[in-house]
């Protein structure tokens, strides 16, 4: 079911991946915006290959768009992280926008090589929206606005009454540098730690009507409802690159610098019984959570290629197998990135190597939405054959 990646798009990959390799410790040690690094992306050309041919991209599908994050997550999953969010980002404008709104997104750019960033987070509700004669006022803060940093281009959400008196979700796309948006640069976690995922202040932001996603909206048929799906697969994507940048940086060492335990058998930590052990298990967690992310990602194709023509039961499904995938990648992410010292040994801890930054990257990502509550769904589906209901995190 997996889709190869065009060779041009691979080396152009492959490049990248060698650069930021080279600098991922430091960087993660020092925080902060890697401009070099996104200026490295935005030359690249892979911030276009979602985008349709027509527009200016490359026109490759899910399935491929989503394995250039799961490669780019093995060595770096904060560049992933805000990589993938550009895509989601540009996504949004085409489930939730008009053709003449996502269209017109999409080829500049495409053109001008635009990185988006995010200040949507609907659990967060401090950003009002007031009407004004054609269009919006934005006053208000935003948190975990992740890629926002270094963005030309924001999907920006708020709260505005509506004639009932309750609240509805406005979301609007928006230049970064628009006035009265305030960008701050205060993310600070153990992991994650150059995603910028910090906060966004809209003071007295002027909105067009023509820059907010009405028509036909948010969450507004199943096919828009195939947005928090897509992002439910980019964590899945970060939680397996994760898991396998954290296991080979393991082999390696375990092959060049582990020493035998002093009472084991063994004649070298490589034949240790219970090295080869741990080994295994890591292997057999991260296959099944690869078979299934393959599967996951062929049925989010074939339902994104359906369109408007979909079906809430197909989007039900496709929503069981993204929940089932990200959860076995989620545990094996953690289960890997944790007990990779077990195979290694005490010296492996040295603040040198770094490793631990696969384990602090996979935790802070991993409380996006609480685990328990994916479980919940599938539950709820095994028992009482109901599909998880659409939100913007199921």
């Amino acid at each position: 079911m997996s889709v190869a990646i065009p060779n041009p798009i691979q080396q152009a990959l492959d490049s990248i991946i060698t650069d930021f390799a080279k600098t991922a410790v430091a960087r993660d040690k020092s925080g902060g915006t890697p401009k070099i690094e996104r200026d490295l992306l935005r030359q690249s050309g892979l911030l276009n290959i979602s985008t349709p041919i027509e527009l200016g991209g490359a026109g490759l599908n899910w399935q491929q768009t989503l394995d250039t994050v799961r490669q780019l997550a093995q060595v770096d999953s904060s560049l992933a992280h805000v990589f993938a969010f550009h895509h989601l980002l540009l996504a949004t404008t085409r489930l939730f926008g008009a053709p003449d709104q996502w269209q017109r997104w999409y080829r500049d750019s495409a053109k001008y090589r635009c990185f988006w960033g995010n200040a949507l987070n609907p659990l967060d509700q401090r950003t009002t929206s007031e009407a004004r004669p054609g269009g919006r006022i934005f006053n208000g803060e935003k948190s975990f606005c992740s890629g926002a940093t270094d963005s030309q281009m924001l999907l920006a959400s708020a709260i505005q009454k509506d004639a009932q008196g309750q609240n509805q979700l406005v979301i609007a796309v928006l230049p970064s540098d628009r006035a009265g948006i305030h960008i701050y640069q205060d993310w600070n976690n153990m992991g994650q730690r150059q995603t910028d995922s910090g906060s966004v202040r809209f003071e007295y932001v002027v909105v067009d009507e023509y820059e907010v996603l009405t028509h036909p909206g948010p969450l507004s048929s199943p096919f828009a409802c195939l947005r928090p799906l897509l992002a439910q697969l980019i964590l899945t994507q970060i939680y397996l690159g994760i898991a396998e940048g954290a296991l080979q940086e393991a082999k390696h060492y375990t092959h060049t610098q582990t020493r035998r335990w002093s009472t084991s058998l063994a004649a070298t930590a490589l034949d240790d019984p219970y090295i080869v052990s741990r080994y295994g298990e890591f292997y057999l967690g991260l296959e099944s959570a690869r078979l299934l992310n393959e599967r996951a990602t062929y049925l989010f194709d074939q339902a994104w290629q359906q369109e408007l023509d979909l079906s809430e039961q197909q989007r039900g499904e496709v929503a069981l197998a993204v929940t089932l995938a990200k959860l076995a990648a989620g545990r094996i992410s953690l289960e890997v990135s944790s007990r990779l010292f077990e195979v290694c040994g005490a010296r492996a801890t040295t603040a040198t190597l770094g490793l631990d930054r696969y384990w602090r990257n996979v935790r802070v990502h991993s409380l996006h939405d609480p685990f328990d509550y994916k479980i919940k769904e599938l539950g709820d589906w095994q028992l009482n054959n109901r599909y998880p209901t659409p939100s913007f995190y199921s």
